[in-house]
């Protein structure tokens, strides 16, 4: 199977428009004429999972993170992200990202919504507006199928997304219906969250002084990390690629999830 035909897939799926103009999806490397045998999926494409993609002889790597953002002006093993580029690129593995536009357009927040059981949900910040009228955006705010305590509500975030540990920035005893949940880095969306409604914004990469800041403006902060929301990103996109390939394909593709854990460990 080409690559080409995997890259049609992915971006049916989340077309690369729909990404943030700061943002930088789609093939970061590779052919797309490529042939692709063993697709490896993870959260970043981080120096143990393109250890793993080489091991077991991964032809493309799929992760939600993409490893460039800034212009290269070298391609080298003297910086982070050339040594990574150049393993990938020396045993012959295309490396794919999808972030933003899966984000808006996927979507991480709507699986993320689910899986808290939210009804109603609107996106928490509008980035487009279709010809239809229907919108599509960052996060989502809605109501949870009864009220509940903060306490309750980090509870059932850590059983949902398989987590030890949150971050409860307000009153834990606060009774809340109506949530925001943006998965990643939510602190620019306290402001939209509040103006939403929502008493508890759900999300990661929180610092002391926004925590401080939203509990003053009345919104309780439930911080599950970065990687604690996302990392709904493998498994989904490993069984969406298998109904492609059951659909489309009469070969055998091997899906392989990597899932490095988080990097945070609460002692």
């Amino acid at each position: 199977m080409k690559l080409k035909t995997v890259m049609n897939w992915l971006e049916e799926l989340s077309p690369l428009q729909y990404a943030e103009e700061w943002d930088n999806v789609g093939l970061l490397l590779g052919d797309e004429n490529q042939e692709i045998r063993h697709i490896m999926i993870g959260l970043d494409a981080s120096d143990y999972v393109i250890k793993q993609a080489v091991e077991q002889d991964a032809d493309l790597l799929l992760t939600h993170h993409p490893m460039i953002f800034h212009p290269l002006k070298q391609m080298n093993t003297q910086s982070m992200v050339g040594r990574r580029l150049w393993n990938l690129a020396t045993h012959r593995i295309s490396y794919y990202a999808m972030h933003t536009n899966f984000d808006i357009k996927g979507s991480m927040a709507d699986l993320a919504a689910q899986r808290l059981g939210m009804m109603k949900t609107e996106p928490l910040e509008v980035t487009c507006v279709e010809s239809d009228g229907h919108t599509e955006g960052i996060g989502r705010v809605g109501w949870i199928p009864e009220q509940m305590s903060v306490e309750e509500l980090a509870q059932l975030t850590k059983q949902e997304f398989d987590l030890k540990n949150v971050i409860v920035y307000g009153d834990v005893l606060k009774r809340v219906d109506r949530i925001a949940i943006c998965p990643g880095s939510g602190k620019s969306e306290i402001g939209r969250a509040i103006e939403e409604g929502a008493s508890v914004l759900i999300t990661g990469d929180i610092g002391h002084h926004e925590g401080l800041d939203a509990v003053d403006m009345g919104l309780v902060i439930i911080d599950a990390t970065h990687y604690g929301l996302e990392h709904i990103f493998i498994n989904y996109m490993a069984e969406y690629l298998r109904k492609c390939i059951r659909q489309n394909m009469e070969e055998e593709i091997r899906i392989t999830c990597v899932d490095a854990g988080s990097p945070i460990t609460i002692i």
